[in-house]
């Protein structure tokens, strides 16, 4: 709330003036025996004017200037500068309602070369204040996230050449897989709502260590070996049907039912890189989790980076 500051010296007063006379209402002047009446003159209480504090222009207006990235929204923002691309595809998308982890992503029609003023006319705003930063997958897309995750019960809207979003943040659901206990637990909003046993990727197909958010949901999918480059008829490889698959990483790592590996789940780790969980299990977190919700994977081996999800690594 913006307050204006009291002169130094002004009183307050209900009848405070703008001016003052140099007589109540007029000088008189007389000259040869004829009386004649000047006009008041009014001075100001300060240069620049009864209106303007020293150092104002009479008739200028102070620019606006533009909030901040992830700053509160404002009643009349100031138009922003001309954008040096074409109307941009957003996502999230209008409406949506997304976790904490999820990061603004805005893709290009072509090639922008000149980041910088590219993001000059992007305006990002926030119900709850944040401070964040963009980053750039080539010149054809800018994201954009907080420092920290979202405040949950959040409202977002994205300007961008001549592209508008306004989307909202939900609760704050967070799932921790500990590879030490072989356990994943759910919290909302701090509190414990599930856990579930997990088996993690064996030697040599370790689940890296790092900060993963929910992607794609899929009742059920065909996981094949050899799209990361490990031949079907290998001794590791394998092409099978899965249940309640919840994308982790573009690089291949799910959230997925495997009741072949129900012994091995909460006791040791079975899976090439997957989070394997029970069937049931599987469902509920399908069921309960929205995109942008952070699964952090710890106390495994080496560090979730180089993937198109891995934004907070």
């Amino acid at each position: 709330m913006r307050s204006t500051p009291s002169r130094p010296g002004a009183k307050n007063s209900p009848n405070r003036r703008t001016g003052v006379l140099t007589l109540a209402a007029a000088t008189l002047a007389v000259t040869a025996g004829t009386i004649t009446a000047n006009s008041a003159v009014a001075n100001p209480l300060w240069p620049g004017g009864p209106d303007l504090p020293s150092g104002s222009s009479s008739g200028a207006a102070a620019a606006v200037p533009q909030p901040a990235e992830g700053a509160a929204p404002m009643a009349n923002p100031p138009a922003l500068p001309a954008a040096n691309f074409a109307a941009p595809n957003i996502s999230p998308g209008d409406g949506d309602v997304v976790g904490v982890a999820e990061p603004i992503i805005i893709n290009f029609k072509e090639p922008v070369a000149d980041h910088a003023t590219a993001e000059a006319a992007i305006r990002i705003t926030s119900s709850n204040p944040v401070e964040g930063h963009f980053y750039w997958e080539g010149d054809k897309q800018v994201r954009w996230r907080p420092e920290q995750f979202w405040p949950a019960q959040t409202a977002i809207t994205v300007e961008a050449g001549g592209t508008t979003v306004a989307y909202s943040v939900g609760d704050e659901v967070i799932a921790t897989a500990d590879d030490a206990t072989h356990m994943i637990t759910v919290t909302r909003n701090g509190e414990v709502i599930k856990t579930m046993p997990t088996s993690m990727g064996k030697p040599g197909h370790e689940t890296p260590n790092g900060t993963y958010y929910v992607g794609e949901k899929n009742r059920k999918m065909i996981m094949d070996s050899s799209t990361y480059g490990v031949p079907v008829d290998d001794p590791q490889g394998y092409k099978l049907e899965v249940e309640y698959a919840t994308r982790l990483s573009w690089n291949g790592i799910f959230v997925h039912a495997a009741p072949w590996s129900l012994a091995q789940q909460g006791v040791s780790d079975a899976s090439h890189g997957c989070l394997n969980v029970s069937t049931e299990d599987a469902q509920w977190f399908m069921e309960n989790s929205q995109k942008g919700d952070p699964v952090v994977v710890v106390n495994s081996i080496g560090t979730f980076t180089g993937d198109g999800m891995s934004d907070w690594n």
